[in-house]
């Protein structure tokens, strides 16, 4: 009988064995403490845009996020965790990352490959992602921010993590996040690096 839980590697890092459910937030809860990473979480009315989340953003210090399952027009998948007032250019995007005309991921894949509805995708989701199907992609404009702020798998809480620890979680989780720029910025920039 397999675990709901992922089992851990002597380095405490997720094995690769599906789960055969998504990840609670209870589930997230003990994996970060397992990572030995402190978080503090603010429960709220569920929330399901930015607009309706600018009042949290006044509440809560750090850098907020809004965040977009994309896939490319090659079947790749992408987690952009972008800063919740960047303007995301999808064209320039794809671009820099070497993907595909970008779409909006169907709920039902979004679903099934983050374990997550509408409204509740977060960088927390790529720990659902045990076949590596995802490529997670941060805003530049998060760098700035000592916390980063995300919703704990579900939208009606937010989680406040150091930066730094959201990027050890990820790789964890074996998902390298990349850095760049999602704006509608000179191409001429540099491009996406990781981590």
């Amino acid at each position: 009988m397999h675990s709901s839980h992922p089992s851990r590697s002597p380095a405490g890092a997720p094995s690769q064995e599906t789960a055969p459910r998504p990840a609670t937030r209870t589930d997230l809860v003990s994996a970060l403490a397992e990572l030995g990473i402190e978080t503090t979480t603010v429960d709220h009315s569920p929330v399901f845009t930015v607009a309706e989340s600018e009042a949290l953003e006044r509440e809560i210090p750090g850098g907020h996020t809004k965040n977009l399952f994309l896939k490319d027009n090659k079947g790749k998948l992408f987690l952009v965790v972008a800063e919740s007032h960047t303007s995301v250019d999808l064209k320039a995007l794809a671009r820099r990352l070497g993907a595909g005309r970008f779409s909006f991921g169907k709920a039902d894949l979004l679903l099934e490959v983050l374990g997550v509805t509408p409204g509740s995708v977060t960088a927390f989701a790529a720990m659902n992602d045990r076949a590596g199907r995802v490529r997670v992609v941060i805003d530049e404009r998060l760098m700035a921010h000592d916390t980063i702020n995300c919703h704990p798998l579900d939208n009606s809480a937010t989680t406040i993590i150091a930066r730094d620890d959201l990027f050890r979680f990820l790789s964890a989780w074996r998902h390298e996040p990349q850095v760049c720029p999602l704006g509608p910025q000179d191409d001429t920039r540099e491009g996406a690096r990781s981590a």
